[in-house]
């Protein structure tokens, strides 16, 4: 097999030296030796040391991973430092970043709403657009109400924070996104947590730990670094045996699960009510900025009043929530881009596997590709940015020391060409 870029671009050779973004990124910071204390009492104390001893080792070696500037719109091919590239590690899995639609709606709400708000939603950043876009999507998550916010962590943030107190718990899953961890530490509730996706540990977890008023169950609803789906029917059996709250986080759910992409409850069948909380992101399917809960009114009119990211951050931007609008009323129009998105992770993944590559627990969009190994992972990326794939390398600590991997997302975007030029690409590397 030929590994050649999709004729329909820019081809290049088998295999061509791409340049790291390291020295451009950190203007030669690690070019020489440097002599660097750590001490307990210094700004930057000796729990920095391996980071930054690993970021010198990979800009030397013109390997440094992360970071890449790119010059054009994200989407299947990307231009970076000047080389075009096909892009394996992007969020956008509804292939709507840069669609008309969605952009024209942006520029038109710039164009009567200018770039900012001018204050918090509590206060005077609150337009029309935000109540309309937070209607919109309720009605997609179908719940009574939803509210939003700049980020999908903040949300996480918001909604445990304002909730939940040193008096209560949280379960989550081993595997659960590190905003709801940070989110528990910001609320000091006690926190315990139950083997990935095991209701038998789950229940475990529900019958011993700490006493506490109230018991919040947390998972997410598609896991980030695996590409799992959660156990949703089994967690809410658990809920309601043990009459505690539920809380999804449907980051990576929204738009991929389900026929019409509304997450993990229609994946399952599962009326939204059987959870109390519903989280996400806003960046990711939908191509825009921010979060949202989607909860009953009551809750949401408490949360507008009590969660300190609406109170004290800016108000999202209004191109940012014309956006979220108008994609919703795209995949509403076009669900069949849902279906082209699970067509193509399951022939990325299947090509993979055939090729003897370890997938990892991936039933989504999210494709790893396990190589266990932190420096190998890294090499492994870089090499294949010399074939003109650019793919995102995860490592310790964003997940556990011995479970490195290359996390690929598939977008509906993608054609069989790209995909089928990325597998040539991975059957040259297992050779190589």
């Amino acid at each position: 097999m030929s590994a050649r870029l999709p004729s329909d671009e820019l081809t290049v050779p088998a295999r061509k030296s791409f340049p790291s973004s390291s020295g451009q990124m950190f203007q030669n910071y690690f070019a020489s030796e440097r002599e660097d204390s750590y001490r307990k009492r210094d700004l930057i104390d000796a729990r920095a040391r391996r980071l930054f001893e690993n970021t010198a080792l990979a800009c030397s070696m013109d390997a440094y991973p992360f970071q890449a500037p790119l010059s054009t719109r994200p989407g299947p091919m990307v231009e970076m430092n000047g080389h075009r590239m096909l892009m394996l590690s992007s969020y956008d899995y509804l292939g709507l970043i840069g669609d008309q639609r969605v952009d024209e709606a942006a520029i038109a709400a710039v164009r009567k709403y200018g770039t900012g708000t001018g204050g918090v939603r509590l206060l005077t950043g609150t337009l029309d657009l935000h109540q309309e876009m937070e209607e919109a999507l309720a009605e997609f998550k179908g719940t009574e109400a939803a509210i939003t916010f700049t980020s999908g962590y903040a949300a996480n943030l918001a909604v445990i924070s304002a909730l939940f107190g040193p008096a209560d718990r949280v379960i989550a899953d081993a595997l659960s996104h590190r905003s709801l961890m940070d989110a528990c530490r910001l609320a000091g509730v006690q926190v315990q947590r139950f083997e990935h996706n095991d209701p038998a540990s789950l229940r475990h977890e529900l019958e011993n730990g700490p006493e506490a008023n109230r018991t919040l169950i947390v998972s997410d609803g598609v896991f980030s670094m695996d590409g799992d789906i959660c156990c949703l029917p089994e967690l809410i059996a658990l809920k309601k045996e043990f009459d505690c709250f539920l809380l999804m986080d449907e980051s990576h759910a929204s738009g991929v699960l389900g026929e019409r992409g509304r997450g993990t409850d229609e994946h399952f069948g599962i009326s939204t009510e059987d959870v109390d909380i519903w989280t996400g992101s806003l960046a990711k399917a939908i191509p825009s900025n921010g979060g949202f809960v989607a909860v009953s009114r009551r809750l949401a009119i408490f949360l507008q009043h009590a969660s300190a990211p609406f109170i004290f951050s800016g108000a999202l931007a209004a191109p940012a929530a014309a956006a979220v609008s108008e994609t919703l009323k795209i995949l509403k129009q076009e669900p069949e881009r849902v279906d082209r998105l699970r067509a193509n992770a399951a022939f990325l993944r299947e090509g993979l596997q055939s090729l003897g590559y370890d997938t990892g627990l991936s039933q989504t969009a999210i494709v790893p590709v396990m190589l266990y190994d932190d420096t190998r992972t890294a090499l492994f990326a870089r090499k294949l940015r010399d074939y003109g794939v650019l793919v995102s390398p995860v490592l310790f600590p964003a997940v556990a020391q011995g479970a490195a991997r290359l996390r690929l997302c598939v977008t509906a975007a993608h054609t069989s060409e790209h995909l089928q030029f990325a597998l040539d690409v991975f059957e040259k590397m297992r050779s190589a």
